[in-house]
């Protein structure tokens, strides 16, 4: 059997540029084309490309899974091992840095110097104040709940439009990038996601890109969270936090 290029990417639930990249990468080259030179894959295009999706989901890079399956001295168990020790130490991470982590979405809430009518309008009939009492209770104790009211008990109205609109902005280009089926670990994806950080850095609590990939799980682990991305374009809180954890990768 062969398949088009579109019918391995609604199978496989990837998009025909992420196939187009793994080609042009060396990945998961078609192992035929048609007499008008489009890709065709064969059965063993397919199981190598659900490998890829296996180790991706685990969290491995384009380069180490290219590793595991060309390199005939690797050992796939070992890699598998060390993924195992990553996502455990992970855990134990989440574990102790949970506090810290929920604040995150909500720490723009805490501290709000505007009237409700200046609340309702900035954030366009949201109230901010909604889960301030829960975000008090769990992380008031915490450094990112206290360095974030600190910031933000001065910003006005003027200071909270303007941070909205940069994020407004920021995530309707990540959103642009999906769309366009840029990989998630694409330069432009990471770049993106390195300007997520460096907004939630600036503008809030100091953010590392540790931090940064806790935020991100919480982003597809939380529902609250996760619907705010999906609002925005359906697969949006699974692409930012793929994104934000490659650009954490490449920072290593």
């Amino acid at each position: 059997m062969e398949y088009t290029v579109g019918q391995v990417a609604a199978v496989a639930g990837v998009t025909v540029r992420t196939l187009h990249h793994y080609d042009a990468i060396g990945l998961l080259s078609p192992s035929g084309r048609s007499a008008a030179g489009h890709r065709r894959y064969g059965d063993r295009d397919l199981d190598r490309l659900q490998r890829i999706l296996f180790h991706r989901a685990l969290g491995f890079a384009l380069d180490e899974i290219a590793a595991l399956l060309d390199d005939p001295d690797a050992d796939p168990r070992a890699h598998l091992r060390r993924q195992h020790a990553l996502l455990t130490d992970r855990i134990e991470t989440l574990r102790r840095m949970a506090d810290a982590v929920a604040a995150a979405m909500e720490a723009a809430q805490m501290g709000i110097n505007l009237t409700p009518e200046e609340k309702f309008e900035v954030f366009e009939g949201y109230d901010p104040d909604q889960y301030a009492d829960e975000a008090r209770q769990r992380w008031g104790h915490t450094d990112a709940y206290r360095e974030s009211q600190r910031r933000t008990a001065s910003y006005t109205k003027a200071d909270w439009q303007r941070l909205k609109d940069e994020l407004d902005a920021l995530h309707a280009r990540v959103a642009e990038l999906l769309a366009q089926g840029v990989p998630a670990d694409a330069p432009e994806a990471m770049d993106a996601a390195e300007e997520h950080r460096r907004f939630i850095d600036g503008a809030h609590y100091p953010c590392d890109a540790r931090m940064h990939t806790c935020l991100a799980d919480m982003y597809v682990a939380d529902p609250r969270f996760t619907a705010t991305y999906e609002a925005i374009r359906p697969g949006l809180a699974l692409y930012l936090h793929d994104a934000i954890h490659a650009n954490a990768r490449r920072t290593e």
